[in-house]
Order: C-alpha cells, then structure tokens, then sequence
C-alpha cells in the first residue's frame, strides 16, 4: 500500500518552515553557550596554570578541578535544555555523542597521564581538533571548522616549544578555535 502524498496549506507549509528556522535558532544558542562557557573555563585553566607553574606552586595542575562541577553544570544544564524543547535531532545526537565521546577520552588521558609523564596539553589540542572541526560541519559554520583545523596546528606547536610554555599555547589555541568561533555563532543567532 502506498501511502498518500499530504497536501498542506500554505498555512502549515510556513507554521512547518518557521518551526524549522526556531529550531535552529536554538541549537545555534545552545552551541554558543556551550563554546563560550567551556572556552573561557579552559582558556582561564590553562593560563591559571602557566602563571602558577612561573610563581613554582607545587601544583599548578590543582586548577583543573574547576573542570568538575562545569561538567556537572553543562550535564544538568544540557538534560533541562532538552526537557524543555522535547526532542532532539538527530544531529544533536550525533554532536552530543561526538562531545561525550570527546569528554572520555580526556577523562582517560587524565586518569592515566603518568603514563606520559602528564604531557597532555598537546593530545588534548590535537583531540579538540575532531569535534570542533565536525561540530562546525555539523553546524555548516565555517569558523568552527577553521577552528578544527587551527587546533591541529596549535598542537604541532604545543608539541615543539617547552613544557611550561604548552598551558599558554593552550590558552591561544581555546581563544582561537573556541573563543572567537563561538562569539561569532553567538552573532550569528541575533
């Protein structure tokens, strides 16, 4: 049996169209936040730990820990967004699994850095470079892409200068690939 094709009015035709332009209005919103929130957190980390590493406090990493109740705040935060609307598409699926998959994978390289005497700011440059980059083709946002692609570059960088100077490469890399991207999203949305 085939089913039959819906003739809709001009009417639904725009109710459908303006739910659509809503829809991705929120999710641009949604991803703004989420950039600017995280990017000013791990830009302020990483500087926090660059000057704490000159002042010799024994330490610097401790900074870090503010990563914690921001994780909790983005999960809580993030369930109340999708309560609210009451669905969520499938590229909001496949961006939030390409984060969490991101999220474990730093949470790994954290639990076990010992194993490469804590040298992760390069890793974790190169890593943020996946779903920044396909955040942006997800979005089809050209600055986040860019972003992708600097974050591989910043890493290069992150691996060829000193130890100390890598939490401030860090810092340039977020203010680059997150800060600015999601600032202009945050535009884009207005």
């Amino acid at each position: 049996m085939k089913p039959e094709a819906e003739n809709l009015t001009a009417e639904q035709s725009l109710d459908i169209i303006t739910q659509m332009i809503h829809e991705a209005k929120d999710k641009v919103q949604r991803n703004s936040f989420y950039f600017l929130f995280w990017g000013w957190l791990i830009a302020l980390a990483n500087l926090g730990v660059f000057v704490l590493t000159k002042l010799e406090f024994d330490y610097p990493y401790l900074v870090w820990t503010i990563t914690i109740p921001a994780w909790i705040f983005s999960f809580v935060r993030g369930a109340r967004q999708r309560k609210e609307t009451g669905r969520s598409s499938h590229f909001n699926r496949i961006s939030a699994s390409l984060w969490l998959s991101f999220g474990v994978v730093v949470f790994t390289l954290v639990a076990f850095g010992f194993k490469i005497n804590y040298e992760l700011n390069p890793v974790i440059l190169l890593i943020s470079a996946i779903p920044t980059f396909a955040s942006g083709v997800i979005l089809r946002f050209k600055p986040l892409i860019l972003g992708g692609t600097l974050f591989w570059l910043f890493s290069i960088v992150s691996f060829l200068v000193a130890r100390d100077l890598q939490p401030l490469v860090g810092s340039f890399a977020i203010i680059f690939c997150y800060l600015i991207p999601g600032y202009m999203l945050k535009a884009k949305k207005d």
